[in-house]
């Protein structure tokens, strides 16, 4: 199409699209080699019947392959409080789960971390690519939801939701 053809700015896009607040997840995985995990702002509800929820890792994410060889994952809302651990899981290192408390997810056995808003544990239902990114959708198999604020990311910040 003579849009895919057109020159793009790629930073102009990322702007415009910062003004779309969205929630932060950290996505983890019982790996073969331990627990894995990435920050994910890209988190979606996919379905209520089947329940499915999706997310969308990049293609370059060297998180995602222990995390697909897993077959399931559990999607950790973040509250306001666990900004430090937004940013953690966000960058690329070995030492993620050092110090974080969690639990292991009944089905996935993925990492339940301590203090998240609300847990989602899921099993993979589908993988496809999308652009320089992959589409993973999952079949929810268990929900947890507690009190507080939610962690959300608007315009390159983290903040919260003021009700009006």
């Amino acid at each position: 199409t003579n849009l895919r053809r057109m020159s793009f700015d790629s930073a102009r896009f990322r702007q415009v699209l910062g003004h779309f607040p969205t929630g932060v997840t950290v996505i983890t995985a019982a790996g073969p080699d331990g627990p894995v995990g990435f920050t994910i702002g890209s988190f979606v509800s996919v379905s209520l019947d089947p329940p499915l929820v999706g997310f969308l890792p990049q293609k370059s994410s060297k998180t995602w392959g222990p995390m697909e060889a897993a077959g399931s994952f559990c999607v950790n809302l973040l509250s306001i409080e666990q900004a430090e651990l937004c940013w953690r899981f966000a960058k690329d290192r070995d030492d993620k789960f050092d110090g974080v408390a969690w639990t292991p997810a009944p089905v996935s056995k993925a990492p339940l971390l301590d203090g998240a808003l609300a847990s989602i544990d899921c099993t993979i239902e589908s993988v496809s690519e999308a652009g320089d990114h992959i589409f993973v959708m999952g079949l929810v198999h268990g929900l947890d939801a507690g009190e507080g604020d939610p962690q959300l990311f608007f315009r390159g910040k983290l903040g919260t939701f003021a009700e009006r």
